[in-house]
């Protein structure tokens, strides 16, 4: 018996085999382009009609390969060269956003156009934010009515959300902010989307995207103020933009002063110093000692390293807020601002978990010190004080203010046999 394997016969040379997939097509939206002018010269004016058009011809047509050609027939008539002119050597129609009617319900109902495109076609999601980025950038090409049309719509997508605020990014570009094309689109653009929504949707979508700080970039850097973006806004009938944008501000140097304080206090300055920088950043900036009072308190608490352990962090606060209750003082003056204080102090001890034994005794440290008056303390326990561990602060707080009131009966009691 033969134990060798018998050798199998080998194939020389090489076979080569090209599969359909791996053969690139030639990027060619000619015929795309004629397809979509087409329908929508059939279609007409019909918004109804376009969206079903729309939505059987995704079926047929490559709307993941052409979604650029596809928006710019949408918006502007036909595919759009840089700068914002369209082709002239290709098929166009006179049925897109650019020739529709300028107001706003024309806009809602483009707007709906786009909506039921995406919905039915998911992945065009990120194409469509390119595209609404990119016609951003090209506004001075346009017309101005055209831009207006484009700016109504954009608020109303936004407010739809079927776009992120991050493309307002686009109007900061120094070509399109320069002669005013900018602010004057940010205009229309706002007021299609407050009127949608509201100005508090609209700062909290800016937020999520970091764009609620950037809204000066608008104007070019001669004109980048808070008085002449609140004088140009409120003007144009946008007053609830302008608060906002005058509320960043303050935020923003109210931010500002809570990292100088930690700087100040960091390098050891001494109180008197930093009590006068303080007072003068207040006149400057209007900021009332109740907003100052919780710059304080928050700059006192972030300047120190907290022990994780519960009964060592409540010896360490007390010596550090003993230290520092000079500093605290200098902005009690207050009833008001006393209140504000002891609602901080309540706030941080259920926030950081390990001082909720430390709340009374801080309290106490502080009543001590003279920052906190005890008609402050009961106005907190009976009425001022918020939720955030109320049951626990308030059985802490109990005996204390019996005592106080006693104190103050006893007080009184003396004055009236004094009389």
């Amino acid at each position: 018996m033969n134990n060798q394997k018998q050798q199998k016969p080998t194939l020389t040379g090489q076979r080569f085999k090209t599969r359909k997939r791996d053969e690139k097509e030639r990027f060619d939206p000619t015929q795309f382009q004629e397809s979509i002018v087409q329908g929508l010269n059939q279609t007409g004016s019909d918004l109804e009609a376009v969206a079903k058009f729309l939505d059987a011809s995704g079926a047929k047509l490559d709307y993941r390969r052409y979604a650029e050609t596809l928006f710019d027939i949408l918006v502007a008539g036909g595919m759009l060269a840089p700068g914002g002119s369209i082709s002239d050597d290709l098929t166009r129609t006179e049925f897109c956003l650019f020739t529709a009617q300028e107001d706003l319900e024309t806009m809602q109902a483009y707007a709906q156009v786009f909506n039921k495109l995406i919905r039915r076609y998911k992945y065009l999601e990120k194409g469509f934010e390119e595209e609404i980025k990119k016609l951003l950038l090209f506004l001075k090409g346009f017309t101005e009515s055209e831009r207006n049309k484009l700016a109504m719509l954009t608020g109303i997508l936004l407010a739809n959300g079927n776009i992120s605020a991050a493309v307002i990014g686009s109007l900061f570009n120094e070509n399109v902010v320069k002669e005013g094309v900018s602010a004057a689109f940010a205009v229309k653009l706002f007021k299609s989307w407050i009127y949608e929504r509201d100005i508090n949707a609209v700062a909290v979508a800016l937020r999520k995207v970091g764009m609620d700080n950037r809204l000066m970039e608008l104007f070019p850097a001669n004109k980048r103020s808070c008085e002449h973006f609140s004088k140009y806004f409120t003007d144009a009938g946008l007053k609830e933009l302008s608060d906002f944008a005058r509320n960043q501000e303050a935020i923003g140097s109210r931010k500002e002063l809570q990292k100088e304080l930690q700087e100040m206090m960091a390098r050891g300055d001494n109180f008197k110093d930093i009590i006068a920088y303080v007072r003068e950043e207040m006149k400057k900036t209007s900021i009332s000692e109740q907003l100052m009072i919780g710059i304080v308190w928050s700059s006192v608490m972030s300047c120190v390293e907290w022990n994780k352990k519960e009964e060592l962090v409540c010896e360490q606060s007390i010596k550090h807020l003993k230290q520092y209750s000079p500093l605290l003082k200098a902005f009690t003056s207050q009833g008001a601002s006393e209140i504000i204080l002891l609602v901080k102090i309540q706030e941080y001890c259920y926030d950081n978990i390990h001082f909720m034994k430390a709340f009374q005794k801080i309290v106490v440290l502080l009543y001590k010190a003279d920052v906190l008056s005890e008609e402050a303390i009961l106005k907190w326990y009976t009425e001022a004080h918020v939720a955030k561990g109320k049951s626990v602060f308030l059985d802490q707080m109990k005996k204390f203010v019996e005592w106080l009131k006693h104190a103050e009966e006893e007080s009184e009691s003396e004055e009236e046999e004094e009389n």
